[in-house]
């Protein structure tokens, strides 16, 4: 199987985010955070030489249970230093969406190209040591799982700074600063409490609401989710919170316990049920089915499409989560994404809630949502009308607003593509998706900069077509595959990929794709200087294009072969290819075409040896070039006309060619053949 390059970066590799507004406490922390940047004693690294160990940057850990704001604190003190780490700060995410982690090389390949260095070679982390040698970078590094997966992501500079956030120790990075989070202090907690639900609440219970803090032993996520369904119930006391936080069930509402849910703390469950069981049954089922969308990332359309209800109903729904701190947002407009800690509670209710059949059939219609989105955005992007009876909901008011879209939803785009080839049931579906988000990004301003994403969909239409047995779909893939390789500078990866495609050309008999791979293999051997390859594939194909009786691509292919012949000096054999490209020139009345060939066989006649040759077939050139109307051309025709004459020794009609040529030009043209 063709193996390619690595897949897209997907987000992993962001600026910092915004502050959380919510952030509350946390003083002693901080200071202490910010004290340990500057605190000497920085130990060597094993396997280091001597002298070397000041290169690293100084790791500072934030430690504690899902949900207790470790993210939220290395954000703060992120923002408060930013200004001592002028050559970058950055956001890395080392934790996927449904909680697998990111692998190190992918990592590592995105920060480089989020320093401007390209991540070439075998070992991105080794460029990363390079790239940042002496700079003064600050990164956070969120939702680490083990110290061997940052070895490759540290800055090779004693003047950088790295925050990470895990949820325990990282064995294997020295010299690790660790504070460790448990729940928020009294104070602070009861202040938080306050900015939600109002101090007047809290003034005339105190006690009720340092109970409610005691229940949720002061987790931040779980007082957010308390105080938020408390805010929206205005007659409920707080006491009245308490007392149902208290008596909530401490394990997750669903069994079996999924995966994850076990390290849920107790206190984050009971507020998560008190919370949860007081949605109205439609919006508990939007947020259920919220776990199923590509990335984490959701936004109106995926809740539609995955509830099967309106984009306003959507909308609204998504509003009211994120106000009741369900949903946290995911940096786009409107975009929202369910918090990691929650996350593991709302797939075992999934599971245990949501029949199979409905699920396979929410993601069937978020994926032809998407797929619509797409062929819209497509269409917008190429300044084209939508679809007849497109919804105005599936539209774009702009090409700038279809770029912006398909910029801000790229991740989850590709997430989705990967999800639905994973699949394996929805093939059908997973194939229109893949080739809508390729025609999409191929419309899409500065298209080159995303060759990285269309290798990784163009792998995922092989992967579907090998496990399918569909031969002329998997050619498809491969050309596709190849042809960025190629335009890549990976010249032998394109050459295997292009063997492999004419071979399942030849098992689908598909003939198009034959003879596209045999002229593609024609070109990589000429891109290698191996002209006598170039030239035979060149001639396969265009034995192949004319028994098809194909004119276009005969004229073409005759071009190339003979441009092959007249660099290796065979003229004889060159002079017959563009004779054949002249004589199919003619039969498709194609003249521009025809007065070119001509051209280019009056030049291979004068370099044999034939310049009185060479002044008919120029003057034959002129009278074509004419007969087009193509001024520039019958202007380069003139110049060739006059360095034939030239070199038959008549000076003086060379001089009247160039200057008829001249009076053709205008001012800063160039002849163009």
């Amino acid at each position: 199987m063709h193996q390619g390059p690595p897949a897209a970066d997907d987000g992993i590799v962001g600026p910092l985010p915004a502050l959380d507004g919510s952030f509350a406490g946390r003083t002693r922390e901080l200071a202490q955070l910010r004290s340990d940047i500057g605190r000497p004693g920085l130990g060597a690294v094993k396997g280091r030489a001597k002298g070397e160990a000041d290169e690293r940057a100084r790791v500072l850990l934030v430690a504690g249970r899902p949900g207790v704001g470790r993210t939220a604190l290395a954000v703060r003190l992120a923002r408060e230093v930013a200004d001592d780490y002028p050559d970058g700060r950055f956001f890395v995410t080392l934790t996927a969406a449904g909680g697998d982690p990111v692998p190190p090389g992918q990592a590592a390949r995105a920060l480089l190209r989020a320093l401007g260095a390209e991540p070439g070679g075998p070992d991105p982390a080794v460029a990363l040591r390079a790239a940042t040698k002496g700079r003064r970078l600050l990164l956070v590094l969120d939702d680490a799982r083990r110290g061997a997966e940052l070895a490759g992501l540290l800055p090779h500079s004693a003047r950088s700074l790295v925050v990470v956030t895990s949820d325990g120790p990282l064995t294997g990075v020295p010299d690790v600063r660790p504070c460790t989070l448990g729940g928020l202090d009294t104070p602070a907690a009861v202040e938080l409490l306050s900015r939600t639900i109002g101090d007047t609440r809290v003034t005339n219970d105190p006690r009720a609401a340092e109970a409610l803090v005691q229940e949720t032993a002061g987790h931040p996520t779980a007082l957010r989710l308390i105080a938020a369904w408390l805010a929206a119930q205005p007659r409920l006391s707080v006491a009245d919170a308490a007392r149902r936080v208290r008596t909530a069930p401490d394990r997750p509402p669903a069994q079996p316990v999924p995966d994850g849910a076990a390290s849920v703390p107790g206190e984050l469950v009971r507020a998560f049920s008190v919370v949860y069981e007081a949605l109205p049954g439609a919006a508990g089922r939007i947020l259920r089915l919220l776990v199923l969308a590509p990335h984490g990332t959701v936004d109106a359309q995926v809740a539609s499409a995955l509830a099967g209800c309106s984009v306003r109903a959507a909308q609204s729904t998504l509003d009211d989560f994120a106000a009741g701190a369900l949903l946290r947002p995911a940096g786009g407009e409107r975009q929202y994404r369910v918090p990691g800690c929650l996350e593991p509670l709302l797939r075992g209710l999934v599971a245990s809630r949501d029949r199979p059949e409905e699920l396979e059939l929410a993601r069937a219609r978020m994926l032809e949502r998407t797929v619509r989105l797409l062929l819209a955005c497509r269409a917008a992007l190429a300044g084209e009308a939508p679809a007849d009876g497109l919804p105005r909901t599936l539209r774009f008011d702009s090409a700038r607003a279809a770029a912006d879209w398909l910029r801000a939803r790229l991740p989850a785009l590709l997430a989705a593509a990967r999800l639905a080839v994973a699949d394996g049931g929805l093939d059908t579906l997973a194939r229109r998706l893949v080739a809508a988000l390729v025609r999409a990004l191929a419309a899409f301003p500065g298209g080159d900069a995303t060759a990285a994403e269309r290798y990784e969909l163009h792998s995922l239409v092989l992967g579907v077509a090998e496990r399918r047995g569909l031969h002329r779909e998997r050619a498809a893939a491969l050309i596709n595959l190849a042809d960025l390789d190629a335009g890549s500078g990976r010249t032998d990866r394109a050459l295997a990929a292009y063997r492999e495609a004419l071979g399942a050309a030849r098992a689908g008999e598909d003939t198009e794709a034959e003879g596209r791979v045999l002229e593609a293999l024609g070109g990589a051997y000429l891109e290698t200087g191996d002209l006598p390859r170039a030239s035979d594939w060149f001639g396969r194909a265009l034995a192949l294009r004319q028994a098809r009786g194909e004119l276009p691509h005969q004229a073409r292919l005759h071009a190339r072969v003979g441009a092959i012949l007249t660099y290796q000096g065979r003229y004889g054999p060159a002079l017959r290819e563009w004779r054949s490209a002249v004589g199919v020139h003619r039969r498709l009345g194609d003249l521009p075409a025809l007065a070119r060939a001509l051209t280019e066989a009056a030049r291979v006649q004068e370099y044999a040896g034939h310049p009185e040759d060479a002044l008919r077939t120029c003057r034959d050139a002129l009278y074509w070039a004419r007969q087009a109307g193509e001024r520039r051309l019958e202007a380069a025709v003139l110049l060739r006309l006059a360095d034939t004459l030239d070199r038959l020794g008549d000076p003086g009609g060379a001089r009247l060619q160039r200057a008829a040529a001249e009076r053709l030009f205008r001012p800063g043209e160039f002849p163009a053949l």
